[in-house]
């Protein structure tokens, strides 16, 4: 294998800025094409809702808290239910299927509390609070026809997101430009590796062993 004389690499790479910059710049322009054309913009909102005591002014007690951690599974299944997001879409006049809420609709629980989150995506960021809102109050209302329980609070309704939470235009530029460096990088090694010309009075002598008895210097036009 043929030996690579780092400052000869280091000087091929400076002679051939121009090319990498120009991958480079190819890279980041695809990239941000790809994600402008490709990827919607998704906003995200929040209402979250605890579990308390029935009784009205009452303290809670230990039982209460059992009982709402016991149909905390439940109750995270009733949010996505088909009754609960049908009465959302006719509420809210959403021209969507209950499929695709429900797949925009996520639910969770806060480890070992009484809390419970819902989470709505959406392109448009006052229709995801419009619709983590509607689901919260839709949900609570079915629990007291259901359960003829009321053990469900809103804690913190939900807010309009200024930013989408799928889209980090920074984060992925960052990432464009190291895939440019590399493919940059990488074309102008592989041009200098296979590149086979000479180019200086000393790689005659290094590697052709041969002396050099004269030079004859390029001519610069005006």
């Amino acid at each position: 294998m043929e030996e690579i004389n780092l400052k000869e690499l280091w000087m091929y790479f400076k002679s051939k800025i121009g090319l990498i910059i120009l991958l480079v710049f190819l890279v980041i322009t695809i990239g941000n094409a790809f994600t402008i054309f490709t990827r919607v913009p998704m906003y995200q909102s929040t209402t979250t809702i605890v579990l308390v005591s029935e009784k009205s002014g009452s303290a809670v007690s230990q039982t209460d808290l059992n009982l709402n951690r016991n149909l905390i599974g439940t109750y995270s299944e009733i949010v996505k239910s088909r009754k609960v997001l049908n009465k959302v879409i006719d509420n809210l006049g959403i021209n969507e299927s209950v499929a695709t809420l429900s797949a925009n609709v996520e639910v969770s629980s806060v480890t070992n509390t009484d809390i419970i989150k819902i989470t709505v995506n959406n392109p448009n960021s006052e229709d995801a609070k419009n619709i983590a809102d509607e689901v919260a109050e839709v949900f609570m209302a079915e629990i007291k026809d259901l359960y003829s329980l009321n053990n469900i609070s809103v804690l913190d309704k939900a807010q309009s997101s200024s930013a989408p939470f799928n889209v980090n235009y920074v984060k992925d530029n960052v990432i464009y430009l190291a895939i440019g460096l590399v493919i940059g990088l990488g074309i102008t090694f592989v041009m200098f590796y296979f590149d086979t010309t000479i180019k200086t009075n000393t790689e005659i002598e290094d590697k052709l062993g041969l002396t050099v008895l004269g030079i004859v210097p390029r001519e610069e036009k005006e």
